[in-house]
């Protein structure tokens, strides 16, 4: 965090999503979008936020090639519309989307991070979930970064890679401010999520924002939210409604992270890891 960033104002929606339908989706997000009348700073959507949780990239997936990084006329339409909304609302909007990578012809599950500038950045999830058969589908990201924000780092996560923190870990020496979570994360778990979420918070002293969709998807798995924004001590900022479509919002205090981390310096005492691929990065 730079010595200048103010207050980071965060909006995550909590909404049911159209099975592998990004037209409809993109219509519900943009009714969503109209009825967001606070200023903001930071926009969460949950994972896969135009088709679902899907294993038939084949079917959804958006194409997609890096070479058009910055040249938003050839987005496809759910990042053109990411791209609207973030300058609608000068806000940068974060969400994943089952992508088609043409150069390398795999699918991946990408969790992109849009700016009203038309700034673009992307982290591939890490962690597939073996459980559904995503790794059957899906290529593994291989690595997670920091991307700056109006003097905050942001550390993007999806779904499973909650359940695996060592991948997420704070470091001291180049430390994030907020960590987040993009979720289709099942009813059945739902106690597992809000624990991990709040771990996360705590051991990594950021702030930590949980955004899970709600509704049965395709397969008939339910999902009730419980979507949550985390102050860095574990306690909630804001949390929604189980089983309803809903904005939560809460402005992140710059000043009390630094404090925070000044009074109670944690992350100079953490243990050091070097990260190394167990399997092949396709």
């Amino acid at each position: 965090m730079t010595k200048s960033a103010q207050d980071l104002r965060v909006a995550a929606l909590q909404t049911d999503l159209h099975w592998e339908n990004p037209k409809a989706n993109i219509l519900s997000t943009e009714r969503q979008m109209d009825v967001l009348n606070d200023s903001t700073d930071l926009i969460v959507l949950p994972e896969m936020w135009a088709t679902g949780f899907s294993m038939k990239p084949d079917k959804i997936a958006m194409e997609w090639d890096d070479r058009w990084r910055t040249n938003p006329d050839q987005w496809p339409a759910p990042l053109q519309a990411m791209l609207r909304w973030s300058q609608e609302k000068n806000a940068a909007v974060v969400g994943s989307l089952s992508c088609k990578i043409l150069r390398g012809k795999r699918y991946v599950n990408r969790c992109f991070f849009v700016s009203p500038t038309q700034g673009l950045e992307w982290y591939d999830k890490r962690h597939l979930f073996g459980f559904a058969g995503e790794n059957d589908v899906y290529s593994a990201g291989g690595s997670s970064k920091n991307i700056e924000w109006r003097g905050w780092k942001l550390r993007l996560q999806i779904c499973y890679d909650l359940r695996f923190p060592v991948f997420g870990r704070n470091q001291a020496s180049n430390p994030y401010d907020v960590l987040i979570y993009v979720a289709n994360w099942p009813k059945s778990r739902i106690s597992a999520w809000k624990a991990l979420v709040n771990a996360r918070a705590i051991e990594n002293q950021c702030y930590a924002i949980g955004v899970n969709r709600i509704g049965a998807d395709g397969n008939g798995i339910a999902h009730n939210g419980c979507s949550l924004l985390l102050h860095p001590k574990g306690h909630a900022l804001a949390e929604s409604i189980e089983d309803e479509s809903v904005w939560i919002q809460a402005t992140l205090s710059a000043k009390e992270l630094i404090d925070f981390r000044a009074k109670f310096p944690v992350l100079d005492d953490a243990d050091s890891f070097e990260i190394k691929q167990t399997r092949s990065v396709q």
